[in-house]
This record gives C-alpha cells, sequence and structure tokens, in this order.
C-alpha cells in the first residue's frame, strides 16, 4: 500500500512538471535510486510515463476515437459551446474545429446566416439541411479517428477569405506547452487558421489544462478568449490578464 501511494504521487508529481530527472525524484521522495528506477518502471508498463535521458516525462496523450472522445464530460461540453455560440452573428465567416466540443456549437447557430470554414465531415454532414449556411471544406487527407481533413494541400484558398472568429479544440493546454493537439495531420491547418483568424476562441473543458498532446499548434498568448467550464488555478488566471486573453466561465 505504502509503494502504490508513492507509485501515484510520482505520478502526479511527474505530470505536473512534465518531465523530471532521477535525481529530483530521489530528493523529492527521500528513497534510493533503484527503488525510484522500479517504481518509474512500473508507471512505464502502465503507459503513464516514459523514460528520457537521466529522467522520466509523461507519456504524450494518444489521439482517441472522436466516438470515444464525445463520450466524456458532455454536459461540461454542452455549457461550453452554449456560451461560445453567444460570440457568433448573423453574417460572421467563422472556422469552426473538428474536436467534439466544437462540433456541438452548430445546435446553437445552424438558423443563422454564416460563412463557416471547417475541416469537419459531421459539421458539412449537419449542415446540408440549413439553406442560410454556407459551408467551406477545407479538404487534404482523410483522419478516421477524428472524421475529419488534415494536412491541407490548399492552404492558399484561406488567402482569399477574412475569417473574423475562430473556434478552437484543443487535447490539452498548459503555460508551458501552450495549445497542442494529438494529430500531426490537423496540426498545420490549426496553426494557419489561428494565424489568420481576427479572434481566436478556444474551448476547453476542465480536464484539459495541465495536459499536453503530442504537437503545439499556437502558444497561448495567441489565443483572444478561453471558454471552459470550471476557473482554472491562478497561474492561467494571471496570465490571462497581462496577456489580454478573455476568461470565460460557462454556468
Amino acid at each position: 500500500m505504502i509503494k502504490e501511494k508513492r507509485i501515484n504521487k510520482i505520478k502526479n508529481y511527474v505530470s505536473k512538471h512534465d518531465s523530471v530527472s532521477l535525481d529530483e525524484l530521489v530528493s523529492i521522495f527521500d528513497v534510493s535510486k533503484n527503488t525510484i528506477r522500479r517504481d518509474i518502471q512500473v508507471l512505464v508498463d502502465r503507459g503513464k510515463l516514459k523514460k528520457v535521458y537521466g529522467g522520466v516525462t509523461v507519456n504524450h496523450k494518444t489521439l482517441e476515437s472522436i466516438q470515444d472522445r464525445k463520450k466524456r464530460n458532455k454536459d461540461q461540453k454542452a455549457s461550453i459551446v452554449k456560451e461560445a455560440s453567444r460570440f457568433v452573428e448573423d453574417g460572421d465567416s467563422i472556422f469552426i474545429d473538428s474536436g467534439t466540443t466544437t462540433i456541438e456549437m452548430f445546435e446553437y447557430i445552424k438558423d443563422r446566416n454564416l460563412l463557416i470554414f471547417t475541416n469537419s465531415i459531421e459539421l458539412v454532414v449537419r449542415a446540408l439541411p440549413y439553406k442560410e449556411l454556407n459551408v467551406m471544406l477545407i479538404g487534404g487527407m482523410l483522419d478516421r479517428k477524428t472524421d475529419s481533413f488534415g494536412d491541407p494541400r490548399n492552404l492558399d484558398l484561406l488567402s482569399n477569405y477574412n475569417i473574423k472568429k475562430a473556434f478552437m479544440a484543443s487535447t490539452g493546454i498548459s503555460l508551458s506547452n501552450g495549445v497542442t493537439n494529438a494529430s500531426p495531420l490537423e496540426s498545420q491547418l490549426k496553426k494557419e487558421i489561428v494565424h489568420r483568424s481576427s479572434e481566436v476562441f478556444l474551448l476547453v473543458d476542465h480536464d484539459k489544462f495541465d495536459k499536453y498532446g503530442l504537437i503545439t499548434y499556437c502558444g497561448l498568448d495567441e489565443i483572444d478568449y478561453i471558454l471552459t467550464d470550471v476557473a482554472p488555478d491562478t497561474a492561467y488566471t494571471e496570465y490571462a490578464g497581462k496577456n489580454n486573453i478573455q476568461l470565460v466561465v460557462s454556468h
């Protein structure tokens, strides 16, 4: 029982700091280096951590299927997208990302007159019956885990349009790694959308804070609005204040 508690504390400590040296863990937990090595091996075998030279790091989150992601935090996501939809006005040109949270914005904006850019197959299908919605699908290589197109070959298409508001999804965000994504195929498109949009809205539930995926697609300071369901800790609120980021907590 004592060993298992220590292993859990090690996992939490590494998760908080992203990567840690063996010597630091020995000092923090006041055990021998051999004990730390054995505990780390347990966490590596469980897929929680990954060994690096001289230490250990969090195992990057693998990309889950869109069906699995839809099942998590449904109520929280619903409150976030309802709040996000308040920022959409008739006549807007917007980008809606392929994340399970952002896609649900559709139910709140489907009766408006909009130009929607997206890489989401599901959003295009949902939009078919609504004549007031003009949809521009950004193509590329199909990613079946996200039901979306990534690795686009026609980014020049976006240079002819002004995207007023981009509603972005993320695998996780952190002060050290910024806004991250687990799909390499989608990351270049996300970077381009953030760069070309007048306002960028990031929709993330509370589970996404202090987590990170494989690729950083923009810095937190490139975001204009963070919409979430629970107020994050003071480090994030202070960062938002210093960088003119509007932090919106849904109810």
